[in-house]
């Protein structure tokens, strides 16, 4: 993308778990100035409304923590309106990580391809 590379979350916490990292590495978004933080941002989005006409998703959580791993990053987050009840109102970081599968290409590598044909007919990459 523009401003870095969009990755599948080494969990799958939720189906099209996504990474959006930059590209140079910078330590937080306020350290991104003009034209590279508006790229940065309209990536984001941009790979969300792709996650969303790919995987269904009624709506993806945008998050930017940092706090762990102090490089800027961007959790792209699908949600699903099947989601059980327990969990479907509350943050990601609450659900039981060590169950949810590695990412595996087997498993999700259908998924990672229609991201991929989405964001290439969007014109956000290059094809391969």
């Amino acid at each position: 993308m523009r401003s870095g590379w969009l990755v599948m979350g080494d969990r799958q916490i939720l189906p099209g778990y996504c990474l959006l990292l930059p590209d140079p590495v910078v330590g937080h978004l306020n350290e991104l100035k003009g034209e590279a933080r508006a790229d940065f941002l309209a990536d984001m989005a941009l790979a969300g409304d792709a996650l969303i006409r790919v995987t269904g998703a009624v709506r993806i959580n945008y998050e930017m923590l940092g706090n762990l791993e102090p490089a800027l990053h961007a959790h792209l987050i699908p949600r699903y309106a099947g989601e059980p009840s327990a969990t479907r109102t509350k943050p990601v970081w609450l659900m039981d990580w060590e169950a949810a599968p590695y990412y595996d290409e087997t498993s999700h590598g259908n998924l990672r391809k229609r991201l991929r044909r989405q964001l290439e007919a969007d014109g956000l990459v290059l094809p391969q």
